[in-house]
């Protein structure tokens, strides 16, 4: 019951970060490079550090990424649910729109924790 209270009490800004951290965006480039040529990926995260945060719902975003939801036991999982539980705010996402799927191209973790938290949260996030 104590938990179920306290999840409705849960929004963006008691949970998430008005802007991502600095080390989100080398860690989006590491990933991004995985996908796309170096500097392609250092373009991609230069547009995504000029991009406006905006707001979605974290379950729309798992369905437009097609990954699976990470388990509650996954270790990154849980220490981001560790971090809201002592009000430690979490780092808005960065998205890339691929050809038919979304790119999680950092905050994969943190999206997963967020669902677990309520699937409808909104969670900030950056898309280009």
């Amino acid at each position: 019951m104590k938990t179920s209270a306290k999840k409705t009490h849960l929004t963006k800004d008691n949970i998430w970060l008005k802007e991502p951290e600095d080390h989100d965006f080398p860690a989006a480039q590491d990933y991004l490079e995985l996908l796309f040529p170096p500097d392609e990926a250092q373009k991609l995260v230069k547009k995504l550090k000029a991009a406006p945060t905006i707001i979605k719902k974290s379950k729309d975003i798992l369905r437009a990424s097609k990954l699976t939801l990470l388990p509650e036991t996954n270790i990154h999982v849980k220490e981001n649910l560790k971090k809201v539980e002592k009000n430690k705010k979490l780092s808005p996402i960065l998205l890339v729109r691929g050809q038919n799927e979304l790119i999680i191209a950092d905050g994969y973790h943190r999206l997963c924790s967020s669902y677990y938290l309520t699937e409808d949260l909104e969670v900030p996030c950056r898309l280009i």
